[in-house]
């Protein structure tokens, strides 16, 4: 049986899991554009991002959702979400451990702060510990959450749980 070609890549996982990385990469190799959720839910001001209502972000997710390729990776599990994962060929969860998810939350706050990492958001000590607070709640909660809420996609949810995982699954694409 012919593999079907794959356009539209959802990546979820944890603060820490690698998703923007897996992202960045697999947009490089493939060609396809690639977008954080993060930037549909913020207005990015220099001194303080800005949340968007509900109905911004599902209009701003909408419109990544309807074009022929993308790579969406995010961690939210709020239900305008759901669109992307509707649309999605393939979902990806990176089960990433929590001890590895604190070890790069850690890495990447000192590499923004030195400036060998570009953020997004500007990267202040209360971010800093947010993140650890966002790592241990993603444990407790949104991963079940999330687990449940994709259950109907089932067919199309791949689990990786470490780097043996996601070097069989990229090189099985």
């Amino acid at each position: 049986m012919k593999k079907q070609p794959i356009h539209k890549i959802h990546i979820f996982g944890s603060v820490g899991s690698g998703k923007t990385t897996m992202a960045k990469n697999l947009s490089k190799v493939t060609g396809i554009p690639c977008y954080e959720i993060d930037n549909a839910v913020w207005i990015r001001n220099p001194s303080v991002d800005i949340r968007r209502t509900d109905q911004e972000i599902e209009r701003n997710l909408q419109s990544i959702v309807q074009t022929n390729s993308w790579i969406i990776e995010g961690v939210h599990t709020k239900d305008w979400v759901n669109q992307s994962w509707q649309h999605a060929d393939i979902i990806v969860f990176l089960n990433t451990s929590y001890f590895t998810r604190t070890l790069r939350i850690i890495k990447r706050f000192i590499k923004q702060k030195l400036g060998f990492e570009k953020a997004n958001y500007q990267p202040t000590f209360r971010l800093f510990l947010n993140m650890f607070k966002w790592n241990k709640q993603f444990e407790k909660v949104d991963k079940v959450r999330f687990l449940q809420m994709t259950e109907m996609y089932e067919e199309k949810l791949i689990i990786i749980n470490n780097r043996q995982d996601l070097n069989n699954w990229i090189n099985n694409l």
